[in-house]
């Protein structure tokens, strides 16, 4: 059987279904607040349960956390608040145990100042870590190189008393950027990554890999309008939207430096790569990125992380990533440790728990790997976190405009009457909200009807759907609050219908089409499927 692509050979990853673990926040072991490894492999019978492929989970590295985790002070040790190298080894053999891949998230693009390659280059100009980071010379006038900015805030450039010079740092300023055009980190860089390969990971997720590579003539980046600066998962009132980010990341070189990478990936038979893509362009940046089964696997993009719900949008650019498509896997999430929770994003301040149901059953009938964050399956809205308890030093730098990404990231609730619902027996790093008390898992696994239960139910019904997992995908022509497609293999064709409104739809498919679970077949009447609010109906026919 050939997948969508039309390659014969299916790897696992190919139509997995990916469980993003935030580690400070599933579950804390030893009481001080912080999830941690540990934490991770008490849960992986949970995880397992779900029904889900893999794990991936966010940095757990050595880090001042000034980023939480995404500033990395040394590549090749577990920060101590997360556990030990052997507690990592343990994970990896008890999930893999349970049939769990796992994923890593890996920072390439940049580490953190207290990095002793950061310390080094900041000593001198010829030393020989010196170009191992992006550094430029102040104007004549004594003003920053280029009007290049940070995404969490202020000029993306930070002077250096010792080298007299200032350093590139897209995000914040203990971030610095390191240099991809210099061969020796470009080398040292393969090494890193080939430390986890040899502990025995399954893949790499990629953070803000475009940004691994600069414009190395510095050239200055053109204005947008203000109608172009929405998108991207940007907010308008964010001055980083206010530029063509052109010359600061996604350069032509870094094509060359992917196929480097997929070399050394590809010595160790079974593993995967996946990128995380924000661009001007982030849907042909991908295609570019995957092309020709010699670069990453798979990468996501932000499309599907916006405020953007409408049948319209995610027609869009399913179908324009799609037509794209020229060697790699497509990816898709609609949630993760960056935005505002989908349910609170796309159903407003009191979604219905239904809806939680329809985007998991929407998520993971598109073609391709899925990734699903923590707390998903459970319908968990986005916290309201007090601007005193902020974490998020992106929230901190732009509140009350944008409130940052702490509401996301609070601790997991696992049971209703343990202190801090099970998460731990200490102060947690964020509060839990009162209102996710209600969506414990424990009150969820006791209720057939639950969020919970609809997830693990619906993961086990899609492994026994050969057209969900390998078919190609065709958009129906539908009123604007219904979203519609077929998948269809060599035998079989699903008809997988999503109502995006709190209101009643009807649909009208083909004649022969029959309900494919039991559930679905009160829907169907004749040729006619009435969705109830944020319904669904799967319907199947012979291909």
């Amino acid at each position: 059987m050939k997948n969508i692509l039309g390659m014969n050979k299916i790897s696992w990853w190919d139509n997995a279904v990916i469980y993003q673990i935030y580690p400070r926040s599933l579950l804390d072991s030893n009481g001080d607040g912080i999830g941690d490894i540990p934490g991770i492999i008490e849960k992986l019978d949970y995880i397992s349960g779900l029904g889900v492929d893999a794990i991936w989970i966010s940095p757990f590295f050595k880090s001042p956390m000034k980023d939480f985790g995404y500033d990395i002070s040394d590549y090749r040790v577990l920060d101590p608040i997360f556990g030990t190298l052997d507690d990592f080894d343990d994970l990896i053999k008890q999930a893999h145990n349970k049939k769990l891949k796992v994923i890593i998230d890996q920072v390439l693009s940049h580490t953190s100042d207290q990095h002793a390659w950061f310390q080094e280059s900041c000593q001198s100009r010829d030393n020989p870590k010196a170009d191992w980071y992006v550094w430029a010379d102040a104007k004549d006038n004594g003003d920053v190189p280029n009007n290049w900015l940070a995404i969490f805030g202020g000029s993306a450039w930070q002077w250096d008393d010792s080298r007299e010079q200032y350093f590139l740092h897209n995000f914040l300023t203990n971030q610095p950027d390191l240099n991809y055009h210099c061969d020796d980190l470009r080398r040292q860089i393969l090494e890193e990554v080939e430390f986890w390969l040899k502990r025995g990971v399954d893949g790499f997720r990629l953070d803000a890999l475009n940004f691994c590579y600069h414009d190395k003539e510095l050239r200055d980046n053109p204005f947008k309008p203000l109608k172009e600066r929405r998108g991207r998962g940007f907010s308008p009132d964010n001055p980083y939207a206010a530029q063509y980010h052109i010359h600061d990341s996604d350069q032509p070189e870094i094509l060359g430096f992917l196929e480097d990478l997929r070399r050394l990936i590809d010595r160790y038979p079974g593993v995967m790569t996946m990128g995380e893509i924000n661009t001007e362009n982030s849907l042909k940046t991908i295609a570019n990125y995957t092309a020709g089964n010699k670069r990453l696997n798979m990468a996501y993009s932000f499309e599907l992380l916006v405020d953007d719900f409408s049948g319209a949008h995610i027609r869009e650019t399913v179908e324009k990533q799609m037509a794209q498509m020229n060697g790699g896997t497509p990816c898709w999430a609609i949630s993760n440790h960056d935005v505002v929770r989908v349910l609170s994003r796309w159903g407003g301040d009191n979604p219905d728990p239904e809806m939680a149901k329809m985007l998991t059953a929407l998520l993971c009938s598109l073609p391709g790997t899925i990734c699903s964050y923590q707390g998903e399956e459970l319908g968990l809205t986005q916290a309201d976190i007090a601007q005193e308890q902020l974490q998020d030093p992106f929230g901190i730098q732009f509140w009350p405009d944008f409130k940052g990404r702490d509401g996301c990231r609070t601790p997991m609730p696992w049971t209703a009457r343990k202190v801090n619902a099970g998460f731990t027996e200490g102060t947690p790093w964020l509060p839990i909200p009162e209102d996710h008390l209600a969506h414990t898992v424990d009150k969820q696994e006791a209720d057939p009807n639950s969020v919970l239960n609809s997830f693990k139910d619906f993961m086990a019904w899609r492994k026994q759907q050969k057209a969900l997992l390998h078919g190609d995908i065709k958009f129906m022509d539908t009123d604007k609050g219904i979203l519609a497609f077929t998948r269809r293999d060599e035998a079989h064709v699903i008809y997988a219908c999503f109502n995006l409104t709190a209101q009643s739809k009807q649909i009208t498919l083909p004649n022969h089409v029959t309900a494919c679970r039991p559930s679905d077949s009160p829907l169907l009447s004749g040729n006619h499927v009435t969705l109830p609010p944020h319904g669904v109906f799967f319907g199947q026919g012979t291909a």
